[in-house]
């Protein structure tokens, strides 16, 4: 015989549906490839009554009523949750005696009346519903491992008693208001009894009773063919996978007589028909309407617009974590500056906001403490002169990191600074922080001791403060020590009618925001064009200053 090709991936596979599970067909072909009876020729006579005819050793007619031949191959198209006997069940379900359940007589019915239609139109391939004890059974003694001394644990036995396929439970829990949310200190029977799952799902199995002839019905020649698992979601689990045009999987039975066994599985699932899939599309595109009527109807007819000329600035952010500090139990205060021209807030938005108390934790060799604090804040920018050339000032993002002890003494542990990003999008920014430093040790043995620190007096010195109107802002003689950093995560969002107006204001707005998008590719080159414009405005000063006839004509200012 030649050599066969066989599938070996029997990994299951996940498919997604919208339409009803029950239009699910497959076909499933089952072929016989070596057999126990070879003995399929009769010899020519010979002389001598001492030897046997062959055609003495040739099979007979099962108890089923079907010929040996008949059972090589056999093929079948069976619907989800169809129910096909399998000999064994045919046996039992005849004695009477033997139905203990309203779903054993129901099957016993069924059995009689395929007896007077003619009997079962399949002989081998069978199946085992969702209702079906096999199902039951088979979750509660499946294994998780590989390992033929497999016990199982106390997950797998509760696992195993939740009835996945059904909602059996009701649900009482989610409309009783809990007192305690949280339960700080679990209990171990309390951690048991909670991890559970407990997910609706229905189960089909395809089998095949794969004895030899005569002994069809036995439970020791079951074979599992194809599993078949559909939850609420319309999520359609088959193991093993179907065949399509790979090559068909293989069975090799045990026992005396081994035999090989080859087997496909198809989807042969009708397709909707042209006219099923326009009434289908004018389903949904009702549906999807009155969606969006709804919608509407939530956010209102009348949507916010922003007045002529102005940007709208949205920041969605988070105080993600702070790291490399001194001291645990650490906390961040945060507040944003906006620039006291051209820049404004609603009267009710907060600017500021304190992050809980959170202990650090370790990170390689950094103590990290994980805030995850959110925060939202909103401001308007009117370009009032169209005519000026500068870049606008940008708010900007100050943070204070302060460490809490047992002993409610506090510490500052640093300050930081940075421009919030000019262009829409999300950005992690990562904020280096220091702190003021007095020297000594009696200064040290203070900050450990009692607590506290320098501080600043105003926050915004870390940067350009918002009131400074001077020419120079000096900090010699101030010492500082570089501490930890904080890592903020901002979603930013501009509302404008620049960007839907296609008039003359468009492009003056425009060129405005393109000068934005060029503020942002680096948070200094503020500082570089105000120190440039004071260079020019002192040269221009000096020029003034300087007697007439010292001044060459060809000497300009920006020469």
């Amino acid at each position: 015989m030649a050599q066969a090709s066989w599938s070996t991936d029997t990994g299951e596979a996940v498919y997604r549906s919208l339409d009803p599970v029950r239009n699910l067909r497959l076909r499933v072909h089952l072929q016989r490839i070596t057999s126990g009876n070879f003995l399929h020729y009769q010899p020519a006579a010979q002389s001598g009554s001492d030897l046997i005819d062959l055609a003495t050793f040739r099979p007979q007619p099962t108890a089923s009523g079907h010929r040996p031949d008949e059972d090589e191959e056999e093929e079948i198209v069976i619907a989800w949750q169809e129910k096909l006997f399998s000999q064994f069940e045919v046996d039992v379900y005849q004695n009477e005696a033997a139905c203990q359940s309203p779903l054993d007589c129901q099957y016993r019915q069924e059995i009689l009346k395929l007896e007077n239609s003619g009997g079962r139109k399949n002989r081998r391939i069978f199946t085992y519903t969702d209702s079906d004890r096999y199902t039951n059974l088979e979750e509660h003694c499946q294994k998780m491992t590989t390992a033929a001394s497999e016990v199982p644990s106390f997950l797998v036995e509760r696992m195993a008693n939740v009835r996945r396929r059904r909602q059996d439970r009701r649900g009482m829990e989610s409309g009783i208001l809990k007192s305690r949310i949280i339960t700080w200190e679990p209990s171990e029977e309390f951690v048991k009894n909670s991890h559970v799952i407990n997910t609706p799902l229905q189960t089909m199995y395809i089998m095949a009773d794969l004895g030899p002839y005569g002994k069809l019905g036995y439970k020791k020649y079951e074979h599992v063919l194809c599993t078949l698992k559909v939850d609420s979601n319309g999520v359609i689990t088959v193991k093993p996978d179907f065949t399509g045009l790979r090559a068909p999987y293989r069975i090799e039975t045990e026992g005396e007589k081994q035999e090989l066994w080859k087997y496909t599985i198809d989807n042969v699932s009708s397709l909707a028909q042209p006219e099923e899939e326009e009434r289908e599309q004018r389903v949904f595109k009702d549906l999807y309407g009155r969606h969006k009527e709804y919608l509407s109807s939530l956010v209102g007819t009348d949507f916010e617009m922003t007045v002529p000329g102005t940007l709208r600035l949205f920041v969605n952010g988070e105080v993600v974590s702070a790291q490399g500090y001194e001291y645990d139990n650490l906390y961040v205060h945060f507040f944003v500056e906006l620039p006291t021209t051209n820049w404004s807030s609603p009267a009710f938005q907060q600017l500021s906001g304190i992050t809980q108390t959170c202990a650090t934790k370790s990170l390689g060799m950094d103590k990290v403490a994980y805030f995850c604090y959110p925060f939202t804040f909103e401001a308007f920018f009117l370009h009032k002169d169209e005519s000026s050339d500068a870049l606008p000032e940008w708010p900007v993002l100050y943070c204070e990191v302060l460490s809490l002890d047992f002993w409610q003494r506090y510490r500052v542990e640093g300050y930081g600074a940075v421009v919030l990003p000019a262009t829409p999008g999300s950005y992690t920014l990562t904020v280096s922080t220091w702190r003021p430093l007095e020297l000594g040790t009696v200064a040290e043995l203070r900050r450990f001791f009692i607590g506290g620190s320098l501080e600043l007096e105003d926050p915004s010195y870390v940067w350009i403060p918002g009131t400074f109107k001077g020419q120079r802002l000096s900090r010699f003689g101030l010492r500082t020590e570089t501490t930890g950093s904080v890592t903020f995560r901002l979603h930013c969002l501009q509302q404008s009618r620049a960007f839907m107006e296609s008039s003359s204001l468009r492009k003056r707005m425009q060129s405005m925001l393109d000068r934005l998008e060029g503020f942002s590719q680096q948070s200094s080159v503020h500082n570089v064009m105000e120190a440039f414009y004071r260079a020019r405005r002192r040269m221009q000063e000096a020029r003034e200053s300087l007697p007439q006839d010292l001044v060459r004509p060809s000497e300009t200012l920006e020469s």
